[in-house]
């Protein structure tokens, strides 16, 4: 008798892996970048950075899921940082940022005007260098 596949098999093996990790979260394909682990001696949910490998008794989750994590009531949610990974800006660097932008979007002349009217200086003797709204300063200690 002929073997024949359905249509609807997939030409893949199902014994061959993906190599990438993906979010143990039902219906979710991202990939992981986390580790959860409970821990259930001190009711504790620990999400880590993705582990090096794969554990039965560990919930691989993706950034989405990893970010909206909730414990159940009375559980402790302990979130590892990983010291590699990019630090977010903090609100200060935001604000400065944001004051750097709306200076260099300030016209020239204005801003050498709003200075001799306030009755600054407009040129600070520590200053050694300057290119558009930054400046190079001397250090205090030279």
């Amino acid at each position: 008798m002929e073997s024949r596949r359905s249509p609807l098999k997939s030409a893949v093996p199902s014994n061959v892996v993906s190599p990438v990790r993906r979010c143990s979260r039902t219906a979710c394909g991202r990939p992981a970048v986390a580790t959860l682990t409970y821990v259930y001696a001190d009711s504790t949910a620990v999400l880590g950075p993705l582990a090096t490998y794969a554990e039965p008794h560990c919930y691989d989750l993706c950034a989405e899921h990893s970010e909206r994590l909730t414990a159940p009531r009375g559980w402790e949610v302990v979130r590892l940082t990983d010291g590699s990974a990019p630090a977010r800006p903090s609100g200060d660097d935001l604000e400065a940022l944001a004051n750097a932008v709306r200076e260099a979007a300030r016209p020239q002349g204005r801003t050498a005007e709003a200075g001799a009217q306030n009755g600054r200086r407009t040129a600070d003797p520590r200053e050694v260098a300057r290119r558009g709204h930054l400046r190079v300063l001397r250090s205090p200690d030279s």
